[in-house]
């Protein structure tokens, strides 16, 4: 597939983009306009953006697009199994505490065009976040892609982003997406990572109320991502 023939870092080119928490159909058909290159739904019940709230299983999978991500926290294999097929998903990510065991299994057992995506969630201790990648060095044949996002006790969502010069005290070897807190404001901020994201996750950032896109404000962006990427 696409992301493992983007195995190095992308320097100095335009990186990807991952819409995540939706869940109006409209919108993602005007996000595919846009070339977006991942769209995120997110598959736990606890969060404010539970796309099953919202769209049924039937109508995730009639979205034609081959960047379908669904988000699960410590869910069960056999369910994520289950909606994966159901939803028609590419992608899943991995926004729990799921051990190597877990990821090996799912891995196992999942259709073999889906790819998992696994995040570390990133406080302020960077030993913490070493140990986090330590763990999971092994499964790079498992694992087609990481993910960095904001650590918080609800797994995600905070609309801040962390420190990202510590990305600069890692050993990444693998392509990664980048989430947190990502908006206009902090953007050319990106230039100071020695290693490039693959993707930026952006989320609550772009939002008018909690699944519900401020799509002006994404075009925005992505023309500033454009000019960035030419400077």
């Amino acid at each position: 597939m696409e992301l493992q023939n983007n195995q190095l870092s992308i320097i100095n080119h335009q990186p990807k983009l991952k819409v995540c928490g939706l869940t109006k159909l409209n919108q993602i058909k005007d996000l595919i306009s846009l070339k977006t290159d991942f769209f995120g739904f997110i598959f736990y019940e606890k969060s404010p953006r539970f796309v099953l709230n919202h769209l049924t299983l039937e109508e995730i999978k009639s979205i034609d697009h081959q960047g379908k991500v669904g988000v699960f926290v410590n869910e069960n294999v056999e369910k994520i199994i289950d909606i994966s097929k159901k939803a028609g998903l590419n992608f899943i990510q991995l926004h729990g505490d799921e051990n190597n065991e877990y990821i090996s299994n799912l891995k196992e057992n999942l259709e073999k065009n889906i790819e998992i995506i696994k995040v570390i969630r990133i406080g302020n201790n960077l030993l913490e976040v070493k140990n986090q990648l330590k763990k999971i060095s092994n499964l790079k044949s498992q694992i087609s892609n990481l993910l960095f996002d904001t650590d918080s006790k609800s797994f995600g969502g905070t609309g801040k982003s962390f420190d990202w010069q510590i990305l600069n005290e890692l050993k990444i070897d693998q392509p990664y997406f980048l989430s947190g807190g990502i908006s206009e404001e902090n953007i050319t901020q990106l230039s100071r990572i020695n290693d490039q994201p693959f993707s930026l996750d952006i989320n609550s950032k772009f939002e008018i109320d909690p699944g519900n896109k401020d799509l002006e404000k994404i075009k925005k962006f992505v023309d500033e991502l454009s000019r960035e990427a030419t400077d």
